[in-house]
């Protein structure tokens, strides 16, 4: 069920999800969102995403750093970005990060207590929206590259 939503209010709703686990963590959030990104969308479907992206971000982070969400229209689409600090992940393992229960390592599962599905559904649920999901690690920074089409 696709309609029209503001994608500006649903990724600093889901933000300000995560202060409190931000906060434990001494984790800042930069938000470079432009007012009023309207796209086509199933709300609850694009919701679970960035949480998903988000809960990562966080739980990935090395402690005192920042994760960057930055989200903006460019040739009728909507970029969104989300950046963090954390380990350095190695390329054999970026290209398997969006494959269902592909887990980074086994000492992770306990820690942040999921089934290796989330980056999977995200994928899904982008690209049933005609969008594109990407990742890049460079020196410990790890950024989501979300492309929708409006």
């Amino acid at each position: 069920y696709k309609a029209p939503v503001n994608l500006t209010i649903l990724l600093v709703q889901v933000i300000n999800e995560f202060f409190p686990m931000m906060e434990e963590k001494t984790i800042t959030v930069r938000q470079e969102i432009e007012p009023e990104l309207i796209l086509s969308a199933d709300a609850d479907k694009m919701a679970r995403v960035f949480d998903n992206l988000f809960r990562n971000a966080v739980n990935y982070s090395h402690a005192g750093t920042e994760i960057v969400c930055s989200a903006r229209k460019g040739n009728g689409c909507i970029l969104v970005n989300i950046k963090n600090k954390g380990e350095q992940i190695p390329q054999e393992k970026l290209v398997h990060i969006f494959d269902k229960f592909y887990r980074l390592d086994s000492s992770r599962q306990s820690a942040t207590g999921g089934a290796g599905l989330g980056l999977a559904i995200a994928k899904q649920i982008v690209e049933l929206h005609d969008g594109t999901i990407d990742v890049m690690c460079n020196d410990g920074v790890t950024e989501f590259r979300i492309v929708l089409p409006v």
